[in-house]
């Protein structure tokens, strides 16, 4: 009896992740049980589960998948919504005879709205969590997305892009959080998982654009706030799920940091400098074709603006399967590696697009999709190794950026275009790619965490 309870027992506490690491201590001192015993942990029936979860903390027991899977679709429903804004760019620009020039400054509103505020609610959020702030902010954008609906004029136009962008500033970082909670320390992973249905929605916002909103006009705008709605309700979930962890590790000791880096302060924010600039230089290229890209196959190519849409889809798809790439690949082989290979690779593709027929254009975007997008949840895992226990901050702060150059990108290549021609802009932005060269000066973190974890 007494051989089965303690066979019971080792099964149990073995499943603990750092009882392995315990074990190789005891090898020393010889107080296993002594040292993990004061460690307190609670037995499995007494830590708080949720319907999402349905489990202890995923810091117990790995990757909480259903709440990724949950935030993820958070992300897709709130991602196809403000998608919907670049999608009807031609719409809108029909209905409201704008300027290329005014085109870009929707997008700049929308962007810097959202850039400017993450990296202060990720700050504030690190120091104060607010779980439910999530749904909160779903709340935001659908209020923008139906006064996108019934704009009667530019100003009012901007003014639903401004609180689409604050919906984005608040939802970000603390998403980015709740799939880093659950990652289970597979963080490469989580955030592809959790960033693949941004993509997805980003993706889908053109298809539905296509098949729904032109034929109908701006109004069936209106119709996708349903999906507003079903994001709260899920948010709700997921923000319950959120205090719960919060809940139980109160009064505990903090996780011990040894798989992270630790380098000079001088050092982090030089590497933080190389990683910003490789986010302007994806993001700057990318604006290109989420914003311009209908117009550019519409002026050069003669295609539908139905038919443009299905092509602006099938890139963002690209993009979606590249980013569910980069995650895992970083974990296995090293993040550095991802981040210099999915920048500097994807310029031999760009350079070819400005000359390539309608047809290889269609191979070359998939290409640079695919490529161009596997950096992002290597980039921002990075930057979170970098400057530990920051996550709000530091996701603030790249998904802000990265909105920011997305905006600032949209603005400058929209007056680029006015003054010279639609075409002129691929053929400048095709030497973007060529500034991942400089990921070449970014320290090897990998190698400072094994150190740490020697």
């Amino acid at each position: 009896m007494l051989y089965t309870s303690l066979i019971k027992f080792l099964t149990k506490i073995e499943k603990y992740p750092n009882f392995h690491a315990y074990l190789r201590e005891s090898r020393r001192n010889k107080t296993v049980f002594l040292s993990y015993k004061r460690q307190s942990v609670p037995p499995m029936s007494s830590q708080p589960a949720s319907s999402l979860a349905g489990a202890p903390t995923p810091a117990a027991q790995g990757t909480a998948f259903r709440v990724l899977s949950a935030i993820s679709f958070s992300h897709l429903l709130n991602d196809m919504i403000q998608s919907l804004i670049l999608a009807i760019y031609p719409l809108l620009k029909a209905n409201f005879d704008l300027s290329f020039g005014q085109v870009g400054l929707i997008t700049l509103t929308y962007q810097i709205t959202a850039s400017l505020l993450q990296p202060v609610v990720g700050f504030y959020t690190d120091k104060y969590p607010k779980p439910y702030s999530l749904p909160v902010g779903m709340g935001f954008t659908l209020v923008g997305l139906l006064l996108l609906a019934v704009a009667p004029n530019f100003g009012i136009l901007l003014v639903a892009a401004a609180l689409v962008g604050m919906g984005s500033s608040v939802f970000h970082p603390e998403s980015s959080r709740v799939a880093r909670m659950a990652s289970g320390g597979r963080h490469g992973m989580a955030q592809s998982f959790f960033q693949v249905g941004g993509n997805v929605g980003s993706s889908l916002g053109p298809l539905l654009a296509a098949l729904i909103i032109v034929p109908h006009g701006r109004g069936s705008v209106a119709w996708f706030s349903v999906a507003a709605l079903v994001a709260i309700f899920v948010l709700f979930h997921v923000s319950r799920w959120y205090a719960a962890q919060r809940a139980a590790s109160k009064g505990k000791p903090a996780a011990r940091r040894g798989g992270t880096a630790h380098l000079p302060r001088g050092k982090v924010m030089f590497a933080i400098g190389i990683l910003l600039v490789l986010i302007f230089s994806k993001y700057f290229y990318l604006a290109s074709i989420s914003s311009y890209f209908t117009f550019y196959l519409i002026s050069k190519f003669h295609v539908s603006v139905q038919s443009a849409q299905i092509h602006l889809f099938v890139f963002l798809f690209a993009v979606a399967a590249g980013t569910m790439i980069g995650g895992p690949l970083g974990d296995k082989i090293g993040r550095k590696y991802v981040i210099w290979g999915s920048i500097l690779g994807a310029a031999p593709f760009t350079l070819m697009l400005p000359y390539a027929s309608l047809f290889w254009t269609g191979i070359l975007t998939v290409a640079i999709g695919l490529i161009l997008a596997s950096a992002f949840s290597a980039i921002l895992v990075y930057a979170q190794e970098l400057i530990p226990g920051k996550v709000g901050t530091v996701s603030g702060l790249f998904f802000g950026f990265a909105f920011g150059m997305g905006g600032v990108g949209a603005a400058v290549l929209g007056q680029l275009a006015d003054s010279t021609s639609i075409d002129f802009v691929y053929h400048v932005c095709a030497f973007l790619p060529l500034l991942g060269i400089v990921t070449i000066f970014l320290p090897d973190v990998e190698g400072h965490k094994k150190t740490a974890a020697a």
